[in-house]
């Protein structure tokens, strides 16, 4: 069976790991990224009327700042930051699948003004008529090199796992510098924008039907007991 490689970051890297594990996958975690808080100013929340958090690092490294916005409603991103959301005492308003953009089409009335609490590196959003965000940056995700076992992984043939539009880049890039073939990887990507975003020549380069982890991993199951996933 091809290897399977995560390099999202940590808790998700090891979260993964074991969920493929469990699909019988030899899955192996090399998080290319390490998240940490940056320092910010948390806006007045009067001047909103709900939250928007597209991922559980913003509860996690938001800091003594979030208590400002107990109780305010929230607009999450997946399972994981919903209920990092109720932990942090919000009052979840919505829950969706495929990032903030979709959320954005479900908000309730009244909720036009919103504070998007975010990453350093985002993706751009498109307002729908009335609305308007204000953006507070409350963490990032530096990227790490790859290791030296790691590219040797690779050279012998892996599938990847790529969570965002920066992992896409960011290994692609890490790949051309050591001067790993492409055409030794496969590639399973969350949505097809990210796997757009991480360009051609892989062995193959697949998206997942849907953006879920369990999507996603279903997808890789299929490319690691695939004989020809690799041209082998």
């Amino acid at each position: 069976m091809i290897p399977l490689v995560v390099i999202r970051p940590q808790p998700g890297c090891d979260a993964t790991v074991r969920a493929a594990r469990a699909l019988g996958l030899e899955a192996f975690a090399h998080p290319l990224f390490e998240v940490g808080p940056l320092a910010w100013e948390a806006p007045d929340p009067d001047q909103f009327d709900a939250l928007l958090i597209g991922s559980a690092n913003v509860l996690r490294h938001g800091g003594a700042a979030l208590a400002r916005y107990r109780g305010m409603p929230a607009y999450a991103v997946g399972e994981t930051t919903a209920a990092a959301s109720r932990d942090a005492g919000l009052d979840l308003a919505g829950q969706g699948e495929g990032g903030l953009q979709v959320l954005l089409g479900s908000l309730k009335p009244g909720h036009r003004r919103l504070l998007r609490l975010t990453a350093r590196e985002r993706v751009e959003l498109t307002l729908p008529p009335g609305v308007l965000i204000t953006e507070a940056v409350t963490y990032a995700s530096e990227p790490r090199p790859i290791p030296q076992e790691l590219a040797e992984l690779l050279a012998g043939g892996a599938v990847v796992l790529l969570h965002s539009g920066e992992a896409a880049r960011h290994f692609a890039a890490e790949c051309d510098r050591l001067e790993i073939a492409r055409s030794s990887i496969a590639v399973a990507a969350l949505a097809p924008r990210i796997a757009a975003a991480s360009g051609h020549g892989w062995a193959a380069l697949e998206a997942a039907a849907e953006p879920r982890d369990q999507a996603l991993l279903a997808l890789a199951r299929q490319m690691c007991q695939s004989s020809d996933a690799l041209n082998r």
